[in-house]
């Protein structure tokens, strides 16, 4: 240990007393759970300024009285406020200019820095998207605010992990105990924000994650009461009867529409967005494109403005409207939550599918008297099971949606009802889309990734990592006899052929060299009928699982790895039997991270 030696000459304390803290943060559970704690209170207070600075600028902008919503108000006060969109556009725009000249690199969200790069955030980024989800969001467009939430709850996570230099394991627990506290305060929910953070930003559930998790949700939810957080939208709610058959069916077939839609609000945002990338607009003007084409929305209805959380507190207290209006605003709804994302506004759909869903349930009540003579359904509960159905096919986490049903009305039962069309529009849109929203966006910028588990280590453990240097090269048109004597039995195992310019021609085994049987292989025999592998080859940059791929395909014991494939010059050797091996060992170090096992022995 370093230490400082005064003018006396006695030794002092350690000069830096932080790499001692850090020491201790690393091998003590209790001191990640406490990191876990801070983190859950920076969430909710970020949550806190957050809402505060939307709700001001809904107020400023669009003259809102008091603390009504922006999304529940009748109509808008004046036409001109159909540009207020736009104006948050060209913000927009406009910073953006200048922050992709000052930070070039896309900005990492928690899903993507917990599956690939072992939960490494950029703070900075972080808060940027939180800004330009503030912004998006107070100027009217149909985003939701969980994203921005989200991003710099994990963020700060990931930025005071990094400062105790927390294992990969740990990193990664600090950004899904951010995301948790983030959505805990947002909705004052800690089951919800710990399975939001289990289901979409951890990638699974264990034991000896659950305390760090736990403990960063509570902390986030008293924190959020402490600081006056406005999370009510329900309300304690208990079924007045029990469930009819034809409400099961009707139920059912809401659960199927919610799928679909669902599908089509994700696919409709890829479709935007392609529009906007094939239009000859300029990057920057594309968000005030946008905001004009939300705000003519908006005067249709001012329902399809922001996150929808004004709207949905209306349909819980009875907002009257016809079938058709309410299918129509679903429409309305989903087109303008497709533009806004589409032409580049940032945020989130988490609370826009709740909105929506809800309304599919109003949608479904509705109609379903119409249908089945002497039906009278709950409207309560089949706008439950909407919100909780169309939020799981948008944003995959069904656990997280029935703990928000059970912790926002108290009831068990109904928390069981929604639980099965949670799982069920969770299988149907994982067999036919296969992806969440968030899991949909990486994949349409080339990421394979599906969850949020870690498969970072998987990439980074590459060949290049991996191949053997001490590669010996011989001449390919060189005789058996001359390449025997130079490799003898127990020198080496593998020698790669080169050809007259340098480029690999085959691999050779040294001990089917020595085997070979004098009837068949003279002294003249040419190495070439030996070669092995000489049309298949590793290059540096692919990644442990792809090298056992081609391992196992090709049924090869050992591949030449070469620079390029252009060159085809030989650079190093990798054999099957290591690449399985340190699989195997990054595979179990992954398991034994998971499982805790390294607090086990804490006593």
């Amino acid at each position: 240990m370093d230490l400082a030696v005064t003018a006396s000459g006695e030794k002092a304390e350690p000069a830096n007393a932080v790499a001692r803290w850090r020491g201790l943060a690393r091998r003590s559970e209790l001191a990640l759970i406490l990191l876990a704690v801070a983190t859950g209170v920076a969430a909710a207070v970020f949550v806190a300024l957050t809402s505060d600075a939307v709700q001001l600028i809904h107020q400023y902008c669009f003259g809102l009285p008091g603390n009504s919503r922006l999304s529940g108000a009748e109509e808008l006060r004046s036409p001109y406020f159909a540009l207020v969109p736009a104006f948050g556009g060209a913000l927009l725009g406009l910073t953006g200019i200048f922050i992709k000249r000052w930070r070039p690199r896309r900005p990492v969200d928690a899903i993507e820095a917990n599956a690939l790069r072992g939960g490494r955030m950029s703070l900075i980024d972080s808060i940027l998207i939180a800004l330009q989800t503030i912004v998006s969001c107070g100027f009217g467009a149909s985003v939701g605010l969980e994203a921005g939430y989200t991003q710099i709850g994990a963020g700060f996570g990931s930025t005071l992990g990094s400062l105790f230099k927390m294992r990969r394991a740990d990193m990664r627990a600090l950004v899904g105990c951010g995301a948790a506290g983030a959505i805990a305060a947002a909705f004052q929910a800690p089951l919800t924000g710990a399975f939001y953070a289990f289901e979409l930003i951890i990638g699974t559930y264990t034991s000896f994650g659950l305390a760090p998790v736990i403990a960063a949700a509570i902390s986030a939810v008293i924190t959020s009461r402490a600081l006056g957080i406005d999370a009510s939208f329900v309300g304690h709610f208990t079924l007045a009867r029990r469930i009819a058959p034809v409400d099961f069916a009707a139920l059912f077939l809401l659960t199927l529409a919610c799928a679909a839609v669902g599908i089509a609000i994700m696919r409709g945002v890829t479709f935007v967005e392609a529009i906007f990338k094939r239009s000859r607009l300029p990057v920057a003007l594309q968000p005030i494109a946008g905001g004009l084409l939300v705000g003519g929305l908006a005067l249709l209805t001012p329902h399809v403005l922001a996150s929808g959380h004004g709207a949905l507190t209306l349909l819980f207290r009875g907002a009257a409207g016809s079938v058709a209006a309410f299918v129509a605003i679903v429409a309305l709804k989903s087109v303008a939550s497709a533009i806004s994302i589409g032409s580049g506004f940032r945020g989130g759909l988490f609370f826009a599918s709740l909105y929506l869903g809800g309304l599919m349930g109003k949608v479904f009540c509705g109609a379903l008297p119409l249908l089945v003579a002497g039906a009278a359904p709950d409207v309560t509960l089949y706008i439950l099971v909407g919100m909780a159905a169309l939020a799981v096919a948008i944003i995959g986490a069904p656990l997280t949606m029935s703990f928000l049903a059970l912790e926002t009305t108290g009831d068990f039962p109904l928390s069981l009802v929604i639980l099965m069309a949670a799982t069920l529009v969770s299988v149907i849109v994982r067999r036919t889309f296969g992806y969440s929203f968030a899991t949909w966006r990486l994949h349409l910028r080339g990421e394979s990734i599906r969850s949020a588990q870690d498969i970072g280590w998987m990439r980074s453990l590459t060949v290049g990592r991996l191949m053997r240097l001490d590669l010996h090269v011989t001449p390919a048109d060189r005789s058996l006899a001359d390449f025997k004597a130079e490799f003898p039995l127990g020198a080496t195992s593998w020698v790669a052929a080169v050809d007259a310019e340098g480029r690999y021609a085959g691999l050779i085994s040294v001990a089917d060299a020595h085997l070979a049987t004098a009837a068949t292989a003279s002294a003249s025999m040419p190495l070439a009928q030996l070669f092995r592998a000489s049309k298949t080859v590793l290059r540096p940059e692919l990644n442990i699982k792809e090298a056992a791929e081609l391992f196992e395909r090709t049924e090869s014991e050992a591949l030449v790895v070469v620079d390029a494939l252009a060159s085809l010059k030989p650079i190093g050797l990798l054999t099957e039997a290591h690449v399985l091996r340190r699989y195997t060992e990054e595979l179990e170090r992954a398991r034994s991270d998971l499982a805790g096992e390294r607090w086990q022995g804490e006593g």
